[in-house]
């Protein structure tokens, strides 16, 4: 025997739009999750069992992980940000100073500031502002710094922060991890257009950034200084070591010469020569006369006892007059023979006192060029010390975390989305 069926209840009208509404849904159905929802039917929801409402609804668990990811992504970064900046952080006092680092020697302009300095009488040194720049950003200025200063011990304080102190937490109390410390808290910056150097320091006393500051410039100054003297030093040393050696040739070149005329009993080949010419001539002219008084003589009287001593004279006049002849050319020992040799040695020693000569102008030039080519580094601005803190930007670094932080919790939001929609 069956029992009755009771009658199914009237169905609740339904909201406009569609089958969806306000819906209770049970228990065993949505694995013990109850909720209500408002809005159309999920897709893929079990039909609706006789005699109950289904509800759309999110589930609790979905719900709990994306609160937790925006809690941890925006409400946990935004309020160690306030925590640290607002409370925490120590002010920052940043030093600036200016510089431009020029030389007399002019050069052709190219720019209206290079044009300024030329018309100054000085145009920019663009390598050593380099050198100026790598040095204040070395180890070596680190540790002057430090040995005249103590900067390590300004920036280790106790008192400031222990994120922006030294040793920081993520690094160890070695010279190499306290380099880079001090290359964050120093910048030099420079200006391709004007020249113009910019050396910046950051500290967390405003009298040590000043000190710091003043004692860089000092030490730029020094090191160009160092460079004006070694390239002085160099100049100068360099033309007297020429001259020095072009003396050595030369005295050695006129010994060569002194030598040869001792050993071959010649002063000049050349004078020598023109004087030997000289008595040549007047030989030749007197065995002419003597020839014409022969002629005569034989002409006139054939019989004539002078004639015999006439032709003795006249052989004898032409023997001296062919004696002479070989001393000017024609022997192993006659000047024209000399005379080769001398040549090289006195063009050699001519080639050394011109050589001296050139080592002597050449020094005078770059004594007076040692006196005039100096390197200057010119101070701009000076250091200042500051009287406010620049750092840190307090209300921007908030700002800055809260702003990546919903952009963090919006991109894990939408990866989450797409997880659940991939296990749907």
């Amino acid at each position: 025997m069956t029992s009755p069926i009771a009658p199914r209840p009237p169905k609740p009208p339904g909201p406009p739009g569609g089958p969806s509404s306000e819906m209770l849904v049970p228990e065993s159905e949505l694995g013990g999750k109850v909720g209500k929802f408002t809005g159309p039917l999920p897709k893929g929801a079990p039909a609706k069992p006789p005699g109950v409402v289904w509800a759309d609804v999110v589930p609790k668990q979905a719900r709990i992980l994306f609160d937790g990811v925006f809690l941890l992504c925006v409400v946990v970064p935004t309020l160690l940000a306030i925590a640290y900046y607002g409370f925490t952080a120590s002010d920052v006092y940043t030093s600036e100073a200016r510089f431009v680092v020029r030389t007399p020697q002019r050069s052709q302009p190219t720019t209206a500031i290079g044009a300024l300095l030329q018309g100054s009488g000085f145009s920019r040194a663009q390598d050593d502002s380099f050198t100026v720049h790598d040095y204040i950003t070395s180890r070596d200025a680190l540790k002057v710094l430090d040995a005249k200063l103590g900067v390590r011990k300004s920036y280790a304080d106790p008192s400031h922060d222990f994120l922006s102190r030294f040793p920081q937490p993520w690094s160890d109390d070695s010279f190499e991890s306290f380099y880079k410390f001090y290359q964050d808290k120093v910048s030099v910056t420079y200006d391709a257009a004007s020249s113009i150097t910019t050396v910046r320091v950051r500290s967390f006393d405003p009298d040590i950034s000043l000190k710091i500051n003043e004692e860089l410039l000092a030490m730029g100054e020094e090191l160009v200084n160092r460079i004006n003297d070694r390239g002085r030093e160099d100049l100068v040393r360099y033309a007297a070591a020429e001259v020095e050696e072009a003396e050595t040739k030369a005295k050695a070149a006129a010994l060569a010469l002194a030598n040869y005329r001792n050993r071959r009993a010649v002063f000049d080949p050349e004078r020598q020569s023109a004087l030997q010419l000289q008595q040549i001539t007047k030989l030749q002219d007197e065995v002419i006369a003597a020839k014409l008084q022969l002629a005569q003589l034989r002409a006139l009287s054939p019989a004539n006892p002078q004639i015999p001593t006439l032709e003795r004279r006249v052989k004898g006049l032409e023997g001296e007059m062919a004696s002479e002849m070989s001393k000017v050319a024609g022997g192993g020992n006659s000047f024209t023979d000399k005379a080769t040799e001398f040549e090289r040695l006195q063009l050699e020693r001519g080639f050394a006192d011109r050589q001296v000569a050139s080592a002597m102008t050449s020094l005078e030039n770059a004594r007076n060029e040692a006196r005039r080519k100096q390197i200057y580094l010119e101070r701009i601005v000076q250091p200042h010390r500051p009287d406010e803190a620049l750092e840190p930007r307090r209300a921007r670094a908030i700002l800055a975390a809260f702003v990546v932080g919903l952009v963090a919790w919006a991109v894990m939001s939408m990866l989450l989305a797409g997880v659940r929609e991939h296990k749907d």
